[in-house]
């Protein structure tokens, strides 16, 4: 069997696990997502083993004989790491929003039942934190079905 030159033809397995490799180095930083995106299309284009190389070469421990076999998983992006971040504290926000709010109307609740005697007012506050609640909590449920989703 003779080594593989830089002019001889590469397979779409050979694609595949350049392609591993360059998900692993945007995974690790080394490259931005507009380098990854325009490597990936560079890569699924490229025809010899010497094109392939060339999309690797500025990378550290690539060794086109022997990269590990193409995995099927795909590395999370940090963009995607980082808009699901923005989402969590989005949703703790509104929580937390909620909760002060209810907690105050709850205040002022009791203090109108207290004050009149002990005579404590219809519950008007659950009104308040009620459907709020009920929009926060769906908007909480679908937003972790969506990130499970996205893995």
């Amino acid at each position: 069997m003779m080594a593989a030159g830089p002019e001889m033809r590469a397979s779409d397995g050979d694609r595949d696990k350049v392609a591993s490799v360059l998900r692993e180095h945007y995974a690790q930083g080394r490259l931005t997502v507009e380098e990854f995106d325009e490597r990936l299309e560079q890569l699924y284009t490229s025809k010899t083993y010497g094109e392939l190389a060339t999309l690797t070469s500025d990378l550290p421990d690539v060794d086109l004989g022997r990269l590990p076999e193409a995995s099927n998983r795909t590395p999370e992006r940090r963009e995607d790491r980082d808009v699901r971040q923005v989402q969590k504290r989005g949703l703790t926000a509104m929580w937390a929003t909620w909760a002060t709010a209810s907690g105050i109307n709850w205040a002022v609740w009791l203090i109108l039942g207290v004050t009149g005697g002990f005579d404590f007012p219809y519950p008007w506050p659950l009104w308040v934190m009620g459907p709020w609640g009920a929009v926060l909590l769906v908007t909480t449920f679908f937003a972790g079905l969506g990130d499970k989703r996205n893995r």
